[in-house]
């Protein structure tokens, strides 16, 4: 792009943050004005739950990149409709040359940018998108033989050796900050969360608070501890994990600074820094299979688990209801479901755990599960949600086999030893030795007598048993075709 435009127009998605961020740079070192605009898109907010955390996430950060961008001399608009309208309609009324955006690459916003591009271009402007969500996208990570990787372990092999200072370095957006609109014709209020018919929360008490600097405080809150990362972040009732997933989600947060902080950090020997960057990297990997294998969204990536014949009707609904209200019986499952239903977070090992017990416990379809993690999870990614779901019930791409099977009681044990988390979430628990938290329906009479526990009252016996539950799993999946394994 060698002539310079005389204007162009900057589409925040899910990359609401001024500094790093490649659409706002390119749009900058294009044109000799900018605009900036987000879309309160309502394809997507009309069927979302009037109380959702991640609608007071992107209002809180909106008001920040709003203030930031105001800072640096120019102003963002914020409007409320049909993003494939407004976008154009307010391209084509600024008269700007051309829209800049950065890749979504999830299926319904590849379709709304499709359209997006197509009443630009017949009104004569120029669509321009960028790689801003993760370090490598797409194609840029193939096997030898041009291929895409479907197995996670030789995909990190080829990204770490791809690797450079190139892929890490920050867009220098401060250098081109003169580009910046100074305002819009129109009032640039961002609408409230009332006349878009969403409530407002208190998301500081989550520890939740939108916006770039609220995320740079976590980032360097972890980098404290992230050496002892390996050893911490599977105890659900420790501060181990980074607890930035909502604002990568969002773009509150550049990716390129994460990873090169984790790849910096594991090169002087910190084995907690290797380890999150090997996180990161599924993160890339889930996004990459999920452009190259669309059909993950909705059907099995291995297309012979579509055989499965999955619990139905009436007791089936009765057990996921269970599982959703934390009522299954088992402590650490009942807990983790407490956890993202009152916070709308859920710890990463607890996620494993809570899958496992819908699918290979309940024996419901795994896309059950996944659909209230979409409803329910403030970091929801629709690509990582897929493939981590996918990889519990064995579907999907370099997955858990399926005769492994998540022991509760065990990870319970193994996990939450001296089940604080339990307690924290199940206050009617507390009372229970460490020993009879874990199984209350395995306790003495008088143990659960003396912690005030009701079985079948105030704590729900078990839906299933578990032993009985895992030789149903290997008869369901050997039904499908599996090789059963004992």
């Amino acid at each position: 792009m060698s002539k310079v435009l005389d204007s162009a127009l900057v589409w925040f998605r899910r990359d609401l943050r001024l500094h790093d961020n490649a659409a706002l740079f390119h749009a900058l070192k294009a044109a000799r004005q900018v605009h900036c605009v987000f879309v309160f898109d309502r394809d997507i907010l009309d069927a979302l739950p009037r109380r959702d955390r991640r609608v007071v996430f992107i209002h809180q950060s909106l008001q920040a990149l709003g203030q930031a961008l105001v800072l640096a001399g120019g102003s963002l608009r914020v409007v409320y409709g049909q993003a494939r309208q407004e976008v154009v309609r307010l391209a084509a009324q600024l008269d700007v040359q051309a829209v800049f955006a950065n890749h979504d690459d999830e299926p319904q916003a590849l379709a709304r940018d499709a359209a997006v591009q197509q009443r630009l271009a017949a009104k004569d402007i120029a669509w321009h998108s960028s790689k801003d969500h993760v370090v490598f996208e797409r194609s840029e990570v193939l096997t030898q033989s041009g291929t895409p990787y479907n197995v996670f372990t030789p995909y990190k092999n080829a990204w770490l050796k791809k690797l450079d200072s190139f892929y890490l370095r920050p867009y220098p957006v401060a250098t081109y900050l003169d580009a910046l609109a100074p305002g819009f014709a129109e009032n640039a209020a961002i609408p409230s969360l009332a006349s878009m018919g969403f409530e407002d929360m208190d998301l500081a008490t989550l520890g939740l608070e939108g916006g770039e600097a609220k995320a740079q405080a976590l980032l360097w809150d972890f980098l404290e501890r992230i050496d002892d990362y390996k050893r911490t972040r599977n105890f659900p009732a420790v501060k181990g994990p980074s607890y930035l997933s909502v604002h990568l989600r969002f773009g509150t947060v550049s990716i390129r600074q994460l990873a090169k902080l984790a790849f910096d950090r594991a090169q002087v020997g910190s084995e907690g820094a290797e380890v999150w960057l090997s996180e990161l990297i599924w993160r890339d990997f889930y996004h990459q299979v999920m452009h190259h294998y669309p059909h993950v969204v909705g059907s099995s990536f291995k297309s012979g688990y579509d055989r499965i014949q999955w619990e139905q009707g009436p007791q089936a609904e009765v057990l996921f209801q269970a599982w959703c209200e934390g009522r299954t019986g088992y402590p650490l499952v009942d807990a983790a479901m407490a956890q993202i239903n009152q916070t709308g977070y859920m710890h990463n090992r607890l996620r494993m755990v809570a899958a496992s017990f819908l699918v290979k416990d309940l024996g419901i379809d795994w896309r059950w599960g996944e659909r209230y993690f979409a409803e329910k999870l403030n970091d929801f990614d629709l690509a990582a949600n897929n493939g981590g779901w996918q990889w519990v019930s064995s579907s999907g791409c370099d997955a858990q086999p399926y005769f492994r099977i998540f022991n509760p009681i065990v990870q319970s044990e193994k996990f939450d030893p001296q089940g604080k988390f339990i307690r924290r979430y199940l206050p009617q628990l507390s009372g229970l030795p460490d020993k009879d938290i874990y199984a209350p329906w395995l306790a003495k009479p008088i143990a659960l007598a003396v912690a005030g526990v009701n079985l079948g009252v105030n704590y729900p016996r078990p839906v299933v048993q578990h032993e009985e539950a895992r030789l149903r799993t290997l008869g369901r999946y050997a039904a499908a075709g599996q090789k059963t394994v004992v």
